[in-house]
Formats: C-alpha cells, sequence, structure tokens
C-alpha cells in the first residue's frame, strides 16, 4: 500500500484571538533551537463542529469559558500547506481564526500554562503570554499573523477580508 501524497488529508483547526485591552493571549512554545507562538487552539476532532472544537479548546488550554468573553467572530481563515519533519505526510491545515473580547477580572482568573500530551506520552507545557497586539509583527507566531494582527486599527477593528496569505513551502520553513 502506498502512503498517502502530501496534503491529501485535511484537517481543521480553531484558534482564538482573546483580547484583553490591546493585549492578545498567544501560547509560549520553547522547542530545542527555536521558539514560537500559537494562539489557543487545536484541531476539530470528527464528527466535532466548529463552535464544540472552539469551546473545547479554550477550556483546555486557558480553562476559559465561551460564556466569559464576547461572542466569537471569525477573523481570519489561513490555508497551511507546509511540509514538515517525520515519516507521515503532512496534511493540508485550515485554520479558522475567532476573535474573543474578556475583561481584565477574567484574564486573572485565566490559566497560564497549557499542556498538551506528545505522542510520546510526555507533556510539552505552553506558557501563556499577554501580548499588546501591535507589537506582534516580528514574532514568530503560528500560523504567520503577526503582521496582520499588528496592522489593526484597534482590537475591534473590522476586517476586509478574512483570507490571510497561504502558508506553503514557498514562504514558510517549517521550525
Amino acid at each position: 500500500m502506498t502512503s498517502p501524497a502530501p496534503f491529501s488529508h485535511i484537517k481543521i483547526r480553531t484558534g482564538a484571538i482573546i483580547f484583553c485591552g490591546t493585549d492578545v493571549a498567544l501560547i509560549r512554545r520553547d522547542r530545542p533551537g527555536s521558539v514560537h507562538y500559537t494562539p489557543p487552539g487545536g484541531n476539530v476532532e470528527p464528527g466535532e463542529d466548529l463552535d464544540t472544537a472552539l469551546r473545547r479548546e479554550l477550556l483546555e488550554e486557558l480553562a476559559l469559558g465561551t460564556a466569559q468573553a464576547s461572542e466569537p467572530e471569525l477573523l481570519w481563515v489561513v490555508d497551511q500547506r507546509v511540509s514538515r519533519p517525520g515519516s507521515t505526510p503532512p496534511p493540508r491545515k485550515i485554520h479558522l481564526l475567532y476573535r474573543l473580547h474578556i475583561s481584565e477580572d477574567i484574564r486573572a482568573a485565566l490559566a497560564t500554562e497549557e499542556h498538551d500530551e506528545l505522542e510520546d506520552g510526555t507533556l510539552e507545557t505552553g506558557v501563556i503570554e499577554w501580548i499588546d497586539y501591535r507589537k506582534t509583527t516580528d514574532l514568530p507566531i503560528f500560523p504567520p499573523i503577526g503582521p496582520a494582527l499588528a496592522s489593526l486599527a484597534s482590537p475591534h477593528a473590522a476586517v476586509s477580508n478574512a483570507a490571510l496569505p497561504a502558508v506553503t513551502d514557498e514562504n514558510y520553513t517549517w521550525r
């Protein structure tokens, strides 16, 4: 049996751009030789709808209930087709990034670390950092939303085009 071609399997990831004033929550992941940030979120599980996936991920990663935040608003969509190390073909991943707003009181009660179980059963710890959205241009965020985020006129600014540029092997190198 031949293995599937790269990007023939599609995954959907829901993510959250959570604003508290002008700060956004990002998860910092320290790995050998690199540091990168991700918006809170994760893959949609089989049979799960998008709202349920977003709610589940926010509870798992931040201990944030969606009733504690503004109504999620689809902000951006990012199409990822990036090769990566490993023996399995990379999936094509569609990132759906939702904007939410929370108060200072809610922020103070949220998790400060996030733990992901790796394939070998060990845990990877991510640190929740609150960063002024206007200072994200050069941060190593994946998907690479830093420039779009930093260019918002305000945390509530309307976005004229939800489709951000695709992330491909031509414009991104897996770290």
